[in-house]
């Protein structure tokens, strides 16, 4: 029997910093986030780095830090800018491609990291390859392997799209086999890349039929598999509540060239909520992000409607058939 899976809500005095310290990668891959006319060509010096990180600690809270990039190993200082988050008690992340520059597992540990992340959308080549570039999946899962064997805790982000959908369940056994803690299922955003690329008329999203129909399942089946599983509640019940994280969280997506989101669809638009200057936090001014999360619609997420309309269908009497939840709030299901 399949696990349940339970709804993750916004908890009160969490905090999650998402840091890009820089937006350079060594990959060009299909479905990249990544805007540099929006978020700069700028590698953060170290000290820059500390004292940004040192804007956002707060000893009273729970505050999870992920190092973003481009690709955040490539930075020479990334090693320092772990330390020094797990100085100012942060939970520390590393979002990776999998290339792991400047012999990372080597010049950090398992006591400072709390978890590696690798990016991997196929179980095999002929499915990852065509969306990450070639090789990919090779460099990917032998570095996954030599990051496990080294004690660190490991866990993988598939991002979900048409091109690697029918493919979601093939993921389990590979990620068992080679000792991944957790899997965190994303859905395909369209920014950067994604929306940029002509990839037909359905483009890279999968309909809701398809996501319901596939993911809760396979993730139900890794749960079973002994791996943690997080996937994002993309669709709402008529039952449920809509909370917008931009009201009831804290989250913040910092760019290198200043700019602070709290929503991350809003990253190809210069509506930041806030500004990082002579590395102080301000308010941006103007119509931000923040003015909208105020607003109640039947579709959901307001930013959603706005930025991607499209994902949206209706019925017949112009209801939508599906309200589009927060994209930050997520359902887990813990390992049998």
């Amino acid at each position: 029997m399949l696990s349940t899976a339970r709804t993750v809500g916004f908890q009160s005095g969490e905090r999650n910093i998402f840091f890009h310290i820089l937006t350079a990668c060594n990959l060009s891959c299909r479905h990249c986030y990544i805007n540099t006319e929006q978020h700069g060509t700028v590698t953060l010096s170290r000290e820059t780095i500390e004292k940004w990180l040192e804007l956002f600690a707060d000893p009273a809270k729970k505050s999870n830090v992920i190092f973003l990039g481009g690709e955040p190993t490539m930075h020479p200082d990334l090693v320092h800018g772990i330390a020094r988050a797990k100085a100012l008690d942060f939970a520390v992340t590393v979002d990776s491609n999998g290339y792991l520059f400047h012999d990372i597992l080597e010049k950090t540990s398992p006591d400072l990291l709390d978890f590696l992340s690798f990016s991997l959308d196929g179980p095999d080549a002929e499915v990852n390859d065509p969306i990450r570039g070639e090789g990919v999946y090779e460099v990917c899962t032998s570095n996954m392997r030599r990051a496990v064997e080294m004690g660190y805790n490991v866990s993988v982000i598939y991002t979900v799209s048409r091109f690697n959908i029918d493919q979601l369940h093939r993921m389990i056994p590979l990620l068992s086999e080679i000792g991944v803690k957790r899997f965190f299922i994303q859905v395909i955003g369209l920014r950067g890349n994604s929306i940029q690329e002509s990839v037909g008329e359905q483009g890279w999203q999968v309909s809701p039929e398809q996501w319901l129909a596939v993911v809760p399942a396979v993730a139900g089946q890794a749960a079973e598999a002994g791996i943690h599983v997080t996937f994002p509640k993309v669709f709402l019940e008529d039952e449920e509540t809509f909370e917008c994280a931009g009201l009831v969280a804290e989250n913040f997506f910092i760019f290198p060239n200043g700019r602070v989101y709290h929503c991350p669809l809003c990253e190809d638009h210069p509506i930041h909520a806030l500004q990082i200057k002579e590395n102080k936090l301000v308010p941006n001014r103007g119509l931000t992000e923040d003015n909208f999360f105020q607003l109640q619609i039947a579709e959901g997420c307001v930013m959603n409607k706005l930025l991607q309309p499209d994902t949206i269908s209706y019925d017949e009497q112009g209801k939508p058939k599906y309200r589009i939840s927060c994209c930050l709030l997520k359902q887990e299901i813990l390992p049998a």
